[in-house]
């Protein structure tokens, strides 16, 4: 695993007028138009950015030929890897959109559903390509030790699985979860707090540090970051190898290169053209 961290554009995606459109909203919800995709992942391309998250969040079947041309373009325009996520439920899919150009692919609804997806994926497309989303948010309610994959000790089981973009929670334990998805061959971890996005309080660390510590593949953290200082934080005090942000790039409030220059300042070693 190399010792560079990554910053991580993500970019909402949802056909708006007929036409694909990047959204932020908080919570999920009260989405906000932001630009075209293919246009802000130039952007991102030239400010720096290791990678970029395209995340289909309508998941619809209009959408998911959308994303294979916003792959496809995107292909042609950038220099940098980037994942596709939402609504890929199939091998077929998931090699529709590397097909298309795309680098790695983001399973998370599909993959609860059919965790064997996972491994048959891995298999098929090599583990290195298979990122399997997580979104979670705290719900005390349930158990400590609640060991839904039959995984032993575990005892911090406050961090409840949601799916369909956050609307359904389905009492699994998302430290259990990410424990299983490694076993059956992910590559990576995308690690979203539901309970932070969109609201700029900061990545939640208590959930980043626990699913980094519970794996040995990257975590990526997702969800509330409002300046470099949080993606600081993610990486020092969580362990997560990659912070992924997207509103605060969008709106311009800093470019991709201000906070990596941020992150080197304070010893975080990032990869600077």
């Amino acid at each position: 695993m190399s010792d560079l961290k990554r910053i991580i554009p993500c970019l909402d995606v949802k056909v708006v007028d007929g036409q694909p459109t990047v959204v932020k909203g908080v919570k999920f919800v009260n989405l906000k138009r932001q630009g075209d995709p293919v246009e802000l992942a130039i952007r991102y391309d030239e400010q720096g950015a290791d990678e970029l998250v395209f995340l289909d969040i309508t998941a619809s079947a209009e959408g998911r030929k959308t994303m294979v041309d916003v792959a496809r373009r995107t292909a042609r325009e950038v220099s940098i890897p980037f994942a596709v996520g939402g609504g890929i439920g199939t091998v077929e899919g998931i090699v529709e959109i590397l097909d298309a150009g795309a680098d790695k692919v983001g399973i998370n609804t599909a993959a609860l559903k059919d965790p064997d997806l996972i491994k048959r994926a891995s298999k098929a497309v090599g583990s290195e390509r298979i990122t399997i989303a997580i979104d979670a948010r705290r719900n005390p309610e349930i158990g400590r030790g609640a060991n839904a994959f039959g995984l032993e000790d575990e005892s911090r089981a406050w961090f409840e699985v949601v799916i369909y973009g956050g609307r359904e929670p389905i009492g699994i334990d998302a430290i259990d979860w990410a424990r299983r998805v490694e076993e059956l061959g992910a590559g990576e971890i995308l690690l979203t707090s539901m309970d932070r996005d969109g609201t700029n309080d900061g990545y939640d660390i208590p959930l980043t540090r626990a699913v980094s510590e519970a794996v040995s593949v990257p975590v990526i953290a997702s969800g509330g970051a409002k300046n470099p200082e949080h993606m600081l934080e993610a990486f020092r005090e969580a362990g997560a190898d990659a912070a992924l942000a997207a509103g605060i790039f969008h709106r311009g409030e800093y470019t991709v290169r201000e906070a990596k220059e941020y992150l080197r300042s304070h010893g975080v070693e990032v990869k600077l053209d």
